[in-house]
């Protein structure tokens, strides 16, 4: 049985987060080249206009407006609370869930629209069976 070789770098939590050997993490939506509706991932159809095969991959925005959060003090063994959970409109297009950091979990320093930005993080240090680690994305207030 052959050993797993581990990876040169982190891998990425999510299929939409890309790692380039060169140059910085981004996470990457497919634009509907007929109306213009973007995703998170893959897709070969467009869910707005129904077109088929005319979605192009695009880099989304390291920067947004949040749009929604909760903040969350119950969860899975492992995962301390509380954080908040978020959901951020991304400028240029896409919508992104993901955890809002380096902020106190209180509605007080908290605003719906306020600015973030996109940073690439360890993932809490999960890592997968052959040891490698994980990458993802958060939001950040922006200054």
């Amino acid at each position: 049985m052959a050993e797993a070789t581990p990876a040169a770098g982190p891998l990425p939590v999510v299929d939409f987060l890309k790692i380039p050997e060169k140059g910085d993490p981004y996470l990457e939506g497919h634009r509907c080249t007929k109306c213009g509706a973007m995703y998170l991932g893959a897709r070969e159809n467009c869910a707005k206009c129904s077109a088929r095969g005319g979605l192009e991959p695009v880099t989304l925005s390291n920067r947004g407006e949040l749009y929604s959060y909760s903040i969350v003090y119950r969860s899975f063994p492992g995962i301390e609370v509380p954080y908040v959970s978020a959901i951020v409109d991304l400028e240029g297009g896409g919508t992104v869930k993901g955890n809002l950091v380096d902020v106190d979990p209180d509605p007080k320093n908290i605003a719906f629209g306020m600015p973030v930005e996109v940073v690439f993080r360890d993932a809490l240090g999960r890592k997968d069976k052959d040891g490698n680690s994980y990458l993802s994305y958060f939001f950040k207030p922006r200054s």
